[in-house]
């Protein structure tokens, strides 16, 4: 007994003893520095798309909804930009949200500012939480700012105001960051909402093209005056550094189309699962989803992105690493895409996806094996004997797990599961049967079917 004691103290001493002399530049550092706030650790958000709404398309006649959306499990409401628009190159009726012309302005289209610190007040009364649209990286024709500081934007060889280069963006000119001075205002500017109107943070607009500095010194004064939420229209690692708690995931968004109605099969998915694992920092919060504004609109609808995928993509988005999201009219099965310049109200109906999103969003909440960041479970891939259609992992934290099976093929399959690492009993998620899954588990699939097996 005593050799024994002996023997450990010296292991004891001798590891303490070498893990001194290492330098502590050899150790680990975790990537990302800034805090998440302790609310989104498993957080679900919602895109707001405010004119086509509501027959009204005003912040009041949102808020009757915040109860339906509060029940479905919603935190985050990010309300696309809430600012007077442009008139000057306006497209359409009505012009675009990303052309500003105010920038601590409210589009009177919505109501004035007091309504809309009212929805802030009643979004928060209901213990979630809202973001705005950001949009950094131009402005509308006629903003003031392009007469009282017309430096402050880049110009074209005759020194005229122009778009952001490449695009046709051309109701809107484009911001010159290089300008310590228009740096300041634009900081104070997101400063202004936080301040004004207590909001929670920022969606900011085509992240990317505005430098990684400016972000990370406008993270570290909004955190000054509270702990803010930053989502980035961007698909980049440096930004989760210093700046945004989360990025989109437009890649998952593909290889889910690729997967479902491009006939290219589960290749593009598992290796993007496996950069997933491999390459995103533990603490980095990705968004995912088969909607939002820009797919809408310009890329077509989740039906026929997706086909008879759909609920597959959307209960995969559901369970992978990641927020997932769901946009304005997802839940009322929106079946086409919404005018983005002209008036066009969402028509709200009963559908399945309120459950199908419910029971996802739920389950989020309470299961910390689907947290995100590192307060979730890694995703562990379970090897079966469909590997070409089948898409099956575990995910596990604390005394949390869950066990998802997809089967993304038009055929209907018998698949078994190498699972003697993750034996247990569970219950499926949506259909409550009682499995007990033991060294291999074979389970019936239909065509696009998936099970959700989740840990008792």
């Amino acid at each position: 007994m005593k050799t024994k004691i002996l023997v450990f103290f010296l292991v004891v001493f001798s590891q303490s003893f070498f893990s001194q002399k290492i330098d502590q530049k050899y150790f680990p550092k975790e990537y990302v520095e800034i805090t998440h706030p302790e609310w989104s650790k498993n957080a679900t958000i919602y895109e707001v798309n405010l004119r086509q709404y509501t027959a009204e398309g005003t912040f009041k006649a949102f808020e009757k909804h915040l109860p339906r959306l509060k029940s479905m499990g919603v935190d985050i409401i990010w309300l696309m930009p809430i600012h007077p628009i442009g008139e000057k190159n306006k497209k359409g009726g009505l012009g675009s949200y990303y052309s500003v012309k105010d920038f601590r302005g409210v589009n009177p289209e919505f109501g004035t500012m007091q309504d809309f610190k009212n929805l802030v007040k009643k979004i928060h009364d209901m213990g979630m939480y809202v973001i705005i649209d950001w949009v950094g990286n131009h402005s509308a024709w006629d903003n003031s700012l392009a007469t009282t500081h017309p430096h402050w934007y880049t110009k074209n060889r005759d020194g005229n105001f122009q778009p952001t280069p490449w695009y046709d963006w051309d109701d809107v000119i484009d911001f010159d960051y290089e300008n310590p001075e228009f740096r300041q205002y634009m900081t104070e500017s997101l400063k202004f909402w936080v301040k004004e109107a207590n909001i929670d943070g920022y969606r900011a607009d085509v992240a990317g093209f505005i430098p990684v500095d400016f972000w990370e010194n406008a993270r570290k004064e909004l955190d000054q005056i509270k702990p803010v939420f930053m989502l980035a229209e961007w698909e980049s690692r440096d930004l989760y550094k210093k700046s945004f708690d989360m990025t989109y995931s437009w890649t998952l968004f593909e290889k889910l189309k690729d997967a479902t109605t491009q006939n290219k099969g589960i290749g593009g998915l598992v290796e993007y699962l496996a950069h997933d694992v491999g390459s995103v920092p533990r603490n980095a919060y990705r968004m995912v989803f088969t909607d939002n504004h820009d797919m809408n609109s310009w890329n077509g609808t989740p039906q026929r992105n997706f086909g008879k995928g759909l609920e597959t993509s959307i209960v995969f988005c559901g369970v992978v690493n990641g927020m997932p999201l769901m946009y304005s009219g997802q839940e009322a099965g929106l079946d086409r895409s919404l005018k983005f310049f002209d008036k066009d109200p969402i028509e709200w109906k009963d559908h399945p996806h309120v459950a199908l999103f419910s029971t996802l969003f739920h389950l989020k909440h309470k299961n910390q094996a689907l947290w995100n960041g590192k307060y979730g479970g890694e995703m562990v891939r379970i090897t079966n004997d469909k590997m070409d259609k089948v898409i099956s992992f575990h995910r596990e934290k604390n005394i949390d797990a869950v066990l998802p099976i997809f089967n993304f093929s038009n055929e209907e399959l018998t698949v078994t599961l190498d699972s003697k690492y993750f034996q247990g009993n569970y219950t499926e998620l949506f259909s409550k049967e009682k499995i007990q899954v033991k060294e291999s588990y074979t389970v019936s699939l239909k065509p696009w079917d998936y099970k959700v097996l989740v840990k008792d």
